[in-house]
């Protein structure tokens, strides 16, 4: 008997450039389990990432962002996704991003394919600046059968976008992480912390917070882990502030390396500034034994939970504020790290994969 096929992808690079890929290579590589075969479409990029996807698709549209070139980019995307969905015949459709070219020329090109959607926090942040990107959201949402959100937060952010057209149609369902065997991360004896950063360099994530707010701190060290287009700006700061032998910049590591890197320090510092659809690397740095001193952007704190400390979006005397706070209680970091690893337990990917296998086997018998 024929597995069912489910066709998704992102039009980004196949590498591991945000946690929206390293969610689906997590996810589709697990659902091959339920029974489920995938075929992930992407753009031309590095192709060394080791990634689980059994089957990939290698789009060749050239990426334009929204504004002008948008319509072209997607009315041609649509027509080489209509080519896949024709040779693949897939049962179902994984609609990545609420406001990507792709989910969109996955909308317009389903025909009689069901088509669930996800959102994944940057396209729902697109839909409230843009126009534009608010219109190509309802357009995807219009076309599902049902639309998966991380997060309850991220659910009324989709509803109020929508005008509550589709309440019916969005469905939470708590992302998760492979979780270790055991935490590599311990609380050790010291009033210096040494503190992490991880993931994409741009201005959501905010990381200048994270820098301004150790240069209100005596002692501590901040290494910053990560790619993007702020390296510049946040370099910069750190030298105006004269943080050059305090603050470290690596760039962006493979998980497995990020992950065994976790156990050289004692806290993460999570700095989003306005919407976060899950927070994939804090989880992973808590289910590694990692306290987190995170923004409370809405969603964070019950994704979270007991296993991190808030302090407000952009605020470093707040977050400077913390930080001195958990350098100087030995029983809070004790407690914080206890917390952070029974709070991870609650995300496992399985779990994910388990509900996301159930909602397509549903969606197989809906219809657009």
């Amino acid at each position: 008997m024929t597995r069912p096929l489910i066709l998704t992808g992102i039009d980004l690079p196949l590498e591991p450039s945000c946690g929206s890929t390293i969610w689906c290579s997590d996810v589709y590589t697990r659902l091959a389990g339920h029974g489920y075969d995938t075929v992930f479409a992407h753009l031309p990029g590095s192709g060394t990432w080791q990634h689980g996807f059994a089957a990939t698709a290698q789009l060749a549209t050239a990426k334009a962002p929204y504004g002008p070139g948008f319509d072209a980019y997607a009315h041609a995307l649509t027509n080489e996704v209509a080519g896949l969905v024709r040779d693949h015949r897939p049962d179902l459709i994984h609609a990545q991003h609420l406001g990507f070219g792709l989910a969109l020329a996955f909308a317009r090109a389903a025909g009689d394919t069901p088509m669930v959607s996800v959102a994944h926090g940057t396209d729902v942040i697109a839909a409230t600046e843009h126009k534009q990107a608010r219109a190509v959201l309802n357009e995807i949402v219009d076309a599902s059968v049902s639309v998966i959100v991380p997060n309850p937060a991220m659910a009324d952010e989709v509803n109020r976008l929508t005008d509550g057209r589709h309440t019916g149609r969005l469905l939470v369902v708590p992302w998760g992480v492979p979780l270790p065997e055991a935490p590599t991360a311990h609380p050790r004896a010291g009033r210096r912390l040494r503190l992490v950063h991880a993931g994409r360099l741009d201005t959501n994530k905010d990381t200048i917070t994270a820098i301004e707010a150790l240069a209100r701190t005596t002692g501590h060290r901040l290494t910053v882990i990560g790619s993007g287009d702020e390296l510049d700006t946040l370099t910069r700061r750190a030298a105006e502030l004269d943080l050059a032998d305090r603050v470290a910049f690596e760039p962006f590591l493979p998980r497995r390396d990020l992950f065994k890197r976790f156990g050289d320090f004692d806290a993460m510092l999570f700095t989003t500034r306005t919407l976060e659809a899950y927070g994939l690397v804090a989880v992973e740095a808590q289910a590694h034994g990692l306290p987190v001193l995170f923004s409370n952007v809405p969603g964070m704190a019950a994704t979270l939970g007991a296993g991190g400390l808030e302090f407000p979006p952009g605020d470093a005397v707040a977050l400077a504020t913390l930080i001195d706070k958990l350098a100087a209680s030995p029983t809070t970091r004790q407690l914080l790290h206890e917390a952070a690893i029974a709070n991870a337990r609650g995300y496992d990917i399985a779990h994910t994969v388990a509900h996301l296998a159930a909602l397509s086997r549903t969606a197989r018998g809906g219809s657009r």
